[in-house]
């Protein structure tokens, strides 16, 4: 626990994970939480002094999340940094593991230069998602390559290759794409455990009991997700858009909860 009584600022770094979608504050629709959020507050009961930045923006690449968040966070000298990068890339198609690996690693090499602990978050196995196997061998190459780097810069990782909790649909939100309230705070308490925080909750509690679907529901459900969700994305991605784009980090400057 002793690096923990030393954390006085948390600077969150990376996309749409960990800018929270979709966990909205109540009453605020556009306004995510997510796990870092609840990781801060978390922090902030052991250490009222805790100053927390989430430079986090949805959609970034992971170049785009070196250039534009990493310098800002070696500025700060952060004691404690959540770097996730990498996921967006790789569902696009042409996505380079080995490339972007050089990318993070110069990227943390920078974090850890500062004397921050760096905690760095492998990708979900997408086996369980429709045209997950596609990119699942690019995938697992680039989770190698992130455990290669943590090892080799002294970071701590948070493994989410192996985890079958999160197999469970209502981890996430009806998107698909992006953890619900639940799947972030069962996040949280995971990311809690690995910088050895106690929380009293544990995140590998079994899911209750879940009715399944008919398969007519199922391919109904399938339909609709594809018009309100795959459609835009594939729209996006030929006009070279994102739902990033113009978009500012909701928490850019280190400041008390």
């Amino acid at each position: 626990m002793s690096e923990l009584e030393r954390i006085r600022t948390y600077v969150a770094l990376g996309d749409s994970f960990t800018e929270g979608l979709n966990d909205p504050y109540p009453g605020e629709e556009d306004r995510f939480r997510g796990w870092a959020d609840r990781l801060a507050e978390l922090l902030a009961e052991r250490h009222s002094g805790l100053h927390y930045a989430n430079l986090a923006v949805r959609g970034k690449l992971a170049r785009q999340i070196v250039e534009e968040q990493v310098p800002r966070a070696v500025e700060l000298g952060p004691d404690l940094v959540t770097l996730c990068a990498g996921g967006n890339d790789m569902i696009r198609p042409g996505a380079d593991p080995d490339a972007l690996a050089v990318v993070f690693d110069d990227a943390v090499r920078r974090l850890r230069a500062t004397g921050s602990r760096v905690v760095v978050f492998t990708g979900f196995d997408t086996r369980g998602l429709r045209s997950g196997g596609r990119i699942r061998g690019k995938a697992a190459t680039y989770n190698m390559h992130l455990r290669a780097i943590a090892d080799r810069r002294g970071c701590t990782v948070v493994d989410l290759w192996p985890l079958r909790v999160f197999d469970d649909p209502r981890a996430w939100y009806e998107d698909r794409l992006h953890l619900s309230p639940e799947g972030h705070r069962r996040m949280t308490l995971l990311v809690a455990e690995a910088i050895g925080l106690p929380t009293g909750g544990d995140w590998r509690e079994p899911w209750p009991p879940l009715d399944r679907a008919d398969w007519l529901t199922s391919r109904r459900e399938d339909v609709r997700w594809a018009r309100t969700y795959l459609l835009p994305w594939i729209g996006r991605r030929a006009t070279g858009r994102s739902t990033g784009d113009g978009r500012a980090p909701k928490r850019p400057t280190p400041l008390p909860l």
